[in-house]
């Protein structure tokens, strides 16, 4: 059973949804349950993690029912203010009624602080959620990653993932200052990585999977196969590549690097065990 780790469902007429434009029209439109089965069916996958793609309450409560509807989708990642005092109990409400509730991702990458996740009421939230174990995704590009770094020293703990092998220059060929930063952030042990979202950061009219092998590679040989997941980033991946070609690019480039076992693990049992599926 194939496990996407990383997808997404949206309502254009929600409003929520800061970084819809018209300038994007394959993404400017709806994408709901229906528009993946077939996908789905085509690639052999089975199950997916649902993210949240809007910062607000409402689209956690959007996603939330849409995971009760849809018979693949094992759970969801949503939006919290981790800046309110109250959010703990404010997860604890959500979750006691939605057990499909998994995590929280703050849009990182989007924020005007790249220092966010420093904040002292912050860090606080993110040590209640690695006490409980909670799922935290990081949202990142690269000149995020020494502030990750510091809040990973400051909350060891933290049940935590890297969405996106957080967004190398793909396009521009460029490895560095991505390629020693990832290798610190790895040494973190409870830090796993998704191999997803990079087919939208190379050339969306000419790449191929050898663009990606670089950084797959660095990312395989920093986090290991134990600590690495599949994730399709549908349907922003469709702004460069179908459903289809993004898996079958990563099957492309790992096919030599992974053991039929590391494949299971990239695949399907990483992702089961970092989200606590059974």
């Amino acid at each position: 059973m194939i496990l996407d780790t990383h997808q997404h469902f949206w309502k254009a007429d929600r409003g929520d949804y800061h970084w819809m434009t018209p300038e994007v029209p394959i993404l400017a439109r709806d994408y709901l349950p229906d528009d993946l089965r077939g996908q789905l069916r085509k690639t052999g996958v089975t199950q997916t993690i649902l993210v949240q793609a809007a910062q607000t309450m409402d689209e956690t409560d959007f996603l939330l029912g849409l995971a009760e509807e849809a018979d693949f989708v094992m759970g969801v990642i949503g939006w919290f203010d981790l800046e309110d005092e109250n959010f703990p109990e404010v997860y604890e409400r959500k979750r006691k009624d939605h057990a499909n509730l998994l995590g929280v991702r703050p849009m990182l990458q989007d924020l005007s602080d790249d220092r966010w996740i420093l904040r002292e009421k912050v860090i606080k939230n993110l040590s209640y959620l690695a006490d409980r174990q909670i799922v935290f995704e990081f949202l990142t590009y690269t000149r995020h990653l020494p502030f990750v770094l510091q809040a990973l020293e400051k909350v060891t703990r933290l049940h935590a993932v890297i969405d996106h092998i957080s967004k190398p220059e793909i396009k521009a060929g460029k490895l560095q200052p991505w390629s020693d930063l990832i290798s610190r952030v790895a040494r973190h042990e409870n830090l796993f990585c998704k191999l997803s979202g990079m087919v939208t950061e190379a050339d969306h009219a000419s790449w191929a999977p050898e663009h990606l092998r670089p950084y797959i590679e660095h990312v395989l040989n920093c986090f290991g196969e134990d600590r690495v997941m599949f994730g399709s980033d549908w349907p922003v991946c469709l702004r460069a590549a179908s459903y289809g070609e993004v898996i079958n690019a990563l099957r492309t480039v790992v096919a030599n690097q992974l053991s039929p076992g590391g494949l299971t693990k990239l695949f399907s049992q990483n992702g089961r065990q970092f989200y606590g599926i059974r």
